[in-house]
């Protein structure tokens, strides 16, 4: 399970450190994908591999929502390695999507990791509390969601 905040930045070649705690989840590989919000997703190829088969595969093939749906994950996504010193390559294409230029956030998610820029983390964050949600929203979204 990956959770938690990291402050990271990448280096000159692109590489970034993947946190201590997340690494082992990972082994020595894994997926980089965009995500849904500005940002990059991490996937441990077997977290790939099934969201991959339960999530695009089942989607319609005659509708074009969906093919682009498929695309978007598909021709995005980016197998890479993790080094013996805990690092791995961010592609071009994938930082530019997410606007990371030197400072990110790393952020456990369950079963997968976000990237962001730190610019495009703190537009979603209060400024005043560094809370992505107050306690009203939180309430709202639990009870929305059956919690």
């Amino acid at each position: 399970m990956f959770v938690g905040k990291f402050n990271n930045s990448i280096d000159s070649k692109s590489r970034m450190i993947v946190p201590a705690k997340f690494r082992e989840g990972l082994g020595g590989k894994c997926i980089i994908a965009k995500a849904l919000d500005k940002c990059l997703t991490i996937y441990p190829v077997d977290e790939w591999e099934k969201f991959a088969e339960e999530k695009l595969e089942i989607l319609p093939a005659g509708n074009p929502q969906a093919r682009k749906l498929k695309r978007h994950f598909y021709s995005s996504a980016a197998e890479c390695d993790v080094d013996k010193q805990g690092r791995l390559t961010l592609p071009q294409e994938l930082k530019e999507y997410a606007g990371i230029e030197k400072d990110l956030i790393t952020v456990g998610s369950n079963k997968t990791i976000e990237i962001w820029s730190r610019e495009y983390w703190t537009d979603e964050i209060d400024p005043e509390t560094e809370e992505v949600m107050n306690a009203s929203e939180v309430a709202e979204s639990m009870e929305q969601y059956g919690f």
